[in-house]
């Protein structure tokens, strides 16, 4: 026998790249944009070595939770085509690993942000990381269709934390970018789900499309939308804003408003044969949404610490 003939069957041996696959990068990247922005654009200075042992307290922390929440979810995993090549359910990761790997990073980027900034921001982080892992992955991303909108609360954090971190507190600005997102992640996921087609059915997930049907995601998508445009647009308004960010967040939410309507209006045989265009456009836009929104808000940061406005 060859020795390949000899492994097969075997579990495969975890990679470094498996174990950061684990942190769920791309999440993780989002998480520090909108926290770096939310310390950037607030108005106390902070150490830029502060700052940067901060933000890596948050993106450790926003791994942790991406850790415990692949440790929990694994056995749906294995059954959704968009999550079965992830490390555990590929056999590349042992279970017990990543909770491990969770428990120990979410201690440890806790504990740090404690002593390099304050303790308010610490307990945010450590709830953020509990509200992620426990409330909405152990109970309601499997118990309720309003998963996603509950769940939202977790991604949408990280910028309070940013602003926590440079305050100690919270203001009427940190709340915006955390209703921002808030209001932002359902129909950003609901776009996902209407085109991932039977994957959350399969692994029995109570995704809104599941329990509302096709056609009702479509009119949530568009209503969550519109709710979303005052939020976005009201933080012009206030100390963070300015006319930079007033014209992008117009643009922005016109072009998002109006895929939410071209997506209420499809009718779920034409989007079959197209291949569920609109809406995998209609997604795409709501990720350059965000950023678009926090990289305005960066701007106008810049803007104000040169004296420009």
């Amino acid at each position: 026998m060859t020795d390949a003939s000899l492994n097969e069957g075997l579990p495969h041996e975890a990679g470094f790249g498996d174990y950061v696959a684990l942190l769920k990068p791309r999440v993780m990247s989002l998480v520090v944009f909108t926290a770096f922005v939310g310390l950037l654009v607030a108005p106390v200075n902070v150490h830029p070595f502060i700052g940067l042992v901060a933000i890596l307290c948050i993106a450790v922390g926003a791994g942790a939770s991406g850790a415990l929440n692949m440790w929990w979810d694994a056995d749906i995993d294995a059954v959704m085509r968009r999550t079965a090549k992830r490390p555990i359910p590929a056999g590349k990761v042992q279970p017990e690993e990543a909770l491990a790997l969770g428990l120990a990073l979410s201690g440890f980027s806790v504990v740090l942000l404690w002593l390099a900034t304050n303790w308010f921001a610490a307990a945010l982080l450590a709830f953020t990381i509990f509200f992620y892992a426990v409330v909405y992955s152990m109970w309601l991303k499997r118990s309720t269709p309003q998963n996603i909108v509950i769940g939202g609360a977790a991604g949408a954090f990280p910028p309070m934390i940013g602003w926590a971190v440079a305050t100690g507190g919270v203001s009427i600005e940190s709340v915006l970018m955390f209703a921002l997102i808030f209001m932002w992640t359902p129909p950003h996921f609901w776009a996902l789900a209407l085109f991932m087609k039977s994957d959350y059915d399969d692994a029995g997930v109570p995704m809104l499309t599941v329990t509302h049907g096709r056609k009702a995601t479509r009119a949530h998508v568009l209503v969550y939308t519109a709710f979303l445009v005052p939020v976005a647009v009201g933080i012009a308004f206030t100390s963070i804003g300015g006319w930079v960010y007033g014209a992008v967040a117009v643009v922005a939410n016109l072009w998002f408003l109006r895929g939410a309507w071209q997506i209420w209006r499809r009718d779920e045989a034409v989007s079959e044969a197209d291949g569920y265009a609109v809406e995998k456009r209609v997604f795409k836009i709501s990720l350059l949404y965000l950023f678009a929104h926090f990289g305005a808000l960066l701007i106008e940061a810049v803007l104000r610490a040169g004296g420009l406005t």
